[in-house]
């Protein structure tokens, strides 16, 4: 099956890495909701998660589309990204925002494993993708530090993160010019602020990703936790979307070729009157139509990835390419339950785990709705939608 970019040596690696984790492993942790530990220390130790980290820092200094392909290879593989992505799209708010003292403070230590930089705290109950909603504050005190109070929700990995891009308002909206103005960016010392100030609940959800809301009662942290300019915390948020996009593009494409792929071989495998089933156009069609539209989203993710490390505008192809990887990977999980018939029901098969995990991506982290309201807005120039 053809790849969408080059690093076929790190694909390699990660693949022969994520062979040591088969579907045992990751059927146990989603009995126990638990984080998969082992494998981000794996991913860790073999420099993985630090790939987007300048080398002057302990990392590899390559850029969004090696980042792609070890997330692509991972769900490609079986595994899941989902307890270490993090690290990878919000790595990009420090590196291009944050100061020398921050990075060379937290950078180091990050690419070694000894701190998780793994939370992101943007969403709220009651904003949800109204991100200019939000209403968390950031209050500064007379030491030039900040008094944080509010809600964070649906944010993930907190538990098991050091490290969180804080997305907090520090100008009240009634006071901005511009609706984008008034956010700031913070990297919160989770450790230092958990229990003083801070508070985390777990939410159960269908998929084990970890996820918590976070609350802020009275939270004091540093001023030098501030990342970039005060109040100018949205466009640098922007940048980290765009990554976003593209990382779970490429997850929802191994996603979508490790479905193919089980469909591909089970059609060819499994026998029904005397003849393999893949024989039968009701079979074959559904699963090159899932191929089809994988390959498509893959040009598309591999278009985003390369204008964002060109550093050139892409967030209409990064939003189309999360889409088309969404609408890909749900297509194909889909195709491969109705491949397997009720077998893909039973936990062995792991396909009904993936089949969970691949729907979240129609709706974060941001809904294809949403996609389709900023091409048709921003891209065609049609009237906004109410």
């Amino acid at each position: 099956m053809p790849e969408t970019s080059d690093y076929q040596d790190i694909r390699d690696a990660v693949a022969k890495l994520c062979a040591q984790y088969p579907g045992e492993y990751w059927r146990k942790l989603d009995r126990e909701r638990a984080y998969p530990t082992e494998f981000v220390k794996a991913l860790t130790d073999s420099g993985f998660l630090s790939i987007l980290i300048p080398e002057t820092f302990g990392g590899s200094g390559l850029g969004i589309s090696a980042a792609a392909a070890v997330l692509e290879e991972i769900h490609k593989s079986g595994c899941n990204g989902a307890a270490c992505h993090a690290q990878m799209y919000t790595m990009g708010t420090l590196l291009r925002h944050g100061s020398d003292a921050q990075k060379s403070a937290f950078l180091p230590k990050i690419a070694s494993g000894e701190l998780r930089l793994q939370a992101f705290g943007v969403t709220e109950p009651t904003s949800g993708t109204n991100t200019l909603g939000l209403r968390t504050m950031a209050v500064r005190q007379d030491d030039g530090g900040y008094l944080v109070n509010g809600q964070k929700v649906w944010t993930s990995r907190a538990e098991y993160s050091d490290l969180m891009v804080l997305l907090a308002r520090t100008t009240p909206k009634e006071q901005v010019k511009k609706r984008t103005e008034g956010l700031s960016v913070f990297l919160v010392d989770m450790r230092e602020a958990l229990g003083n100030g801070l508070e985390i609940r777990p939410i159960r959800t269908m998929i084990n990703h970890a996820t918590t809301e976070v609350f802020f009662d009275n939270l004091r942290i540093p001023q030098d936790s501030l990342i970039g300019e005060e109040d100018k915390g949205f466009r640098y948020i922007l940048d980290g979307m765009n990554a976003e996009r593209v990382l779970i593009a490429a997850e929802c494409i191994g996603d979508a070729r490790w479905f193919i792929r089980k469909a591909t071989d089970y059609a060819n495998e499994r026998r029904v009157f005397e003849r393999p089933i893949g024989q039968n156009q009701g079979i074959q069609f559904p699963i090159a139509e899932a191929y089809a539209a994988s390959e498509a989203a893959a040009l598309m993710m591999q278009k985003a990835a390369a204008l964002f490390d060109a550093g050139e505008p892409c967030g209409a192809e990064a939003n189309m390419a999360k889409y088309l990887g969404a609408e890909a990977s749900w297509k194909a999980a889909d195709m491969c339950m109705q491949t397997f018939g009720g077998f893909a029901f039973a936990e062995e098969y792991d396909i009904e785990r993936k089949f969970r995990e691949t729907r979240l991506y129609k709706i974060a982290p941001i809904s294809n709705n949403f996609v389709l309201s900023f091409i048709a807005e921003h891209v065609l120039g049609l009237p906004r939608s109410y």
